[in-house]
């Protein structure tokens, strides 16, 4: 995926600066403590020899995501083959990958430029996974990045204009609170053309380049778009005031209308268009048990390309928009789309192609010839790739009813998805119960090295359920979780663990939950209610108290978890924060558990594992503790992440052996 072109909420991750952070004091004399490099270990024994070994080939699995298509010729494409991921230009289907940044620090994405007199394409990149990211652009003629942002405040979702002379974007440099857009050219001085307050982010240009797409973000449920004309400064809202709906993208089509995704008016995402601002929204996908994911038209206005979220696979749609009429399109390989973007002439469409069983590569489907070509083909670190799992989709019942109320026997209960890898063999197998972030998210079968690992070498079985407060299944159970109903979804876990021992292939007696950030909080409190039920469990840069995680999370960002998880503020809301917060809670979590952050982390700061780890050993429990000194919210640098995961590895193979 293009992250240039998504909206910053979140994308929670379980693989995982600046300042290094000591290491946390700990309330237990007899820690065993060691630094290798800018990782602290604490209470973690060698990985042996056979698991780091094996395990590193499957961590050499590569992959490579779409970015864009160049006004020369080719296409940008993200990959690693170093410590970090940069950006390489491939020249066609199948040709060298030609690497173009070499950075210490990772890339975020790239943005082609459409101007073909400065050939070239934005990109960003920050300092030790802080997320403070700065803009900057790559020439092409020369080879020399050229910083546009201030190099200090967090930047991000920039866009050209539809001839790569203007850029805006989003930056939190006018008070570190607020983030407001901004205007430039590549020579020219940045100017600041909204500053209305909140979370606001620039979406598109029209064909002139005089009106500018913009919304208002205040949550994954509630954003609100506008039109801002850049000569007179005025905004105007698309739709009526007092409606609140989910916005995700926004796009001006060749007539000057606005096409954009949206809940408005039903469960699920649609694709919708105006005329003009304040105009009636007309649906141009209809009311289907799918969200429409992303959509891209064509820049000389002849194609509409969307896919859609079927039960967590993407389906790819494109018609014509003169007649409307669907463009018969090759057969692609059941898996995840991401990024789509046509090229300049508009005849060929380009997309990140992933599925469970192969790691994401560069496609384009050429739209007259109706054939699909690949432009990278990763590599699989020498594997057999037949032994590569797929997952199996199924639903368990939860504790309630579709309608929320408590079931009388007999009745219906509400069923929760999720998707299972099962080893080979009858078992009973130990299970891994991955649990991902967000919680406005969905965790869908794209390809893991790391679950393949665990399914072929290890024997687990891995369930990925999509609890209740997760994107994709609609608008109504993505909020069956807000505020007071925060501790239905972590029922929800309790439920599957019901449903895993009437499994005969599974044994309930050795199971483990794992997950990130939102999914790190799940863990811990899957631990704090079901520590009879469980084995062990791996806590990534998670959040262990909700008051001082929205105390201490960056300024930019508190008002948006407010609207999550509710305003600590409120005398309330914070007792009952309180009360369900895993720290405060301690005592019931009796299993062992993996701590793992980061020390430059904006969103959960390093303070949650701290005072997690030192209560867990203020009451005489073990807890392993790996701490990067040179990572944020999630481990970026290869050294790290393989190093990671080799402790967590190590860590449940010990702990769920027979």
């Amino acid at each position: 995926m293009n992250l240039l072109r998504t909206l910053p909420v979140t994308l929670a991750v379980l693989l995982l600066g600046a300042c290094a952070s000591a290491p946390p004091p700990s309330a237990v004399d007899t820690v065993d403590r060691r630094q290798e490099g800018n990782l602290v270990f604490e209470d973690i024994p060698p990985v042996p020899d056979e698991i780091d070994t094996r395990l590193a080939q499957y961590l050499e699995v590569r992959s490579a995501s779409f970015q864009g298509w160049l006004a020369g010729g080719g296409v940008l494409i993200s990959t690693r083959f170093g410590e970090t991921a940069q950006i390489h230009r491939v020249a066609r289907p199948g040709a060298a990958r030609e690497q173009l940044t070499f950075f210490r620090e990772p890339v975020t994405g790239a943005l082609a430029s459409p101007n073909t007199e400065r050939p070239g394409f934005l990109y960003l990149r920050d300092a030790g996974g802080s997320e403070f990211w700065q803009l900057y652009f790559f020439d092409l003629a020369t080879g020399h990045s050229h910083l546009l942002s201030d190099g200090e405040a967090r930047n991000s979702s920039p866009v050209w204009d539809r001839g790569g002379r203007q850029i805006a974007w989003s930056s939190t440099v006018r008070n570190g609170r607020d983030t407001d857009i901004w205007l430039r050219t590549l020579d020219g001085e940045a100017q600041l053309v909204l500053a209305e307050g909140g979370t606001w982010f620039a979406q598109d240009f029209d064909t002139a380049g005089e009106r500018l797409l913009v919304s208002r973000f205040v949550s994954r449920s509630e954003s609100h778009p506008h039109v801002l004309d850049l000569d007179s400064g005025s905004l105007t809202p698309l739709l009526p005031s007092g409606v609140v709906a989910r916005i995700d993208r926004l796009r001006f089509g060749p007539e000057g209308d606005i096409f954009f995704t949206s809940d408005l008016g039903g469960e699920f995402v649609r694709l919708f268009r105006v005329l003009e601002p304040g105009s009636e929204p007309q649906a141009v996908t209809g009311e289907v048990d799918h969200d429409v994911e992303q959509f891209e038209i064509s820049g000389d206005g002849r194609y509409l390309a969307y896919s859609v979220n079927d039960n967590t696979v993407s389906r790819l749609q494109v018609r014509r928009l003169e007649d409307d009429a669907f463009i018969a399109l090759p057969e692609l390989p059941e898996g995840l789309i991401f990024g789509l973007d046509f090229e300049p002439g508009g005849d060929r469409l380009g997309f990140t192609l992933n599925t469970a069983t192969s790691p994401g590569d560069a496609h384009s489907i050429d739209l007259r010839a109706r054939t699909l070509s690949r432009w990278t083909a990763s590599e699989v670190g020498g594997l057999d790739t037949e032994r590569f799992v797929s997952p199996a989709h199924f639903s368990f019942p939860t504790f309630d009813t579709p309608d929320g109320r408590t079931p009388r026997i007999g009745e219906a209960r509400r069923q929760i998805p999720a998707f299972i890898y099962r080893p080979e063999g009858p078992g009973p197998h130990p299970v891994v119960i991955q649990i991902h972030g967000g919680p406005e998210a969905q965790a869908r079968p794209g390809f893991s090295s790391v679950h393949q690992f665990w399914v072929n070498e290890l024997g687990f079985a891995v369930v990925v359920p999509n609890v209740r407060g997760s994107t994709g299944y609609g608008r109504s159970f993505h909020r069956l979780d807000n505020a007071e109903l925060r501790e239905d979804s972590v029922r929800d876990i309790g439920a599957l663990l019901d449903w895993v021992a009437t499994q005969e292939d599974l044994d309930a007696s050795r199971v483990a939950t794992i997950g990130g950030s939102y999914g790190g909080y799940m863990v811990l409190a899957s631990h704090m209610h079901y520590s009879d039920r469980l084995a062990a469990g791996v806590n990534v840069v998670g959040i262990s108290n909700f008051v001082t995680f929205l105390e201490n999370t960056q300024d930019y960002r508190r008002h948006l978890r407010r609207e999550e998880y509710g305003d600590e503020r409120d005398p309330e809301m914070r007792a009952f924060l309180e009360a369900i917060s895993p720290l405060n809670n301690i005592e019931r979590m009796t299993r062992p558990l993996l701590v793992v952050h980061g020390a430059n982390d904006p969103r959960v700061p390093q303070s949650e594992a701290d005072q997690l780890v030192a209560a867990l050993r203020a009451q005489g429990q073990p807890a392993p503790y790996l701490l990067a000194l040179d990572e944020g919210h999630g481990f970026r640098r290869r050294s790290n992440r393989d190093a990671y995961l080799a402790v967590a590895a190590d860590f449940l193979r010990r702990h769920l052996s027979d």
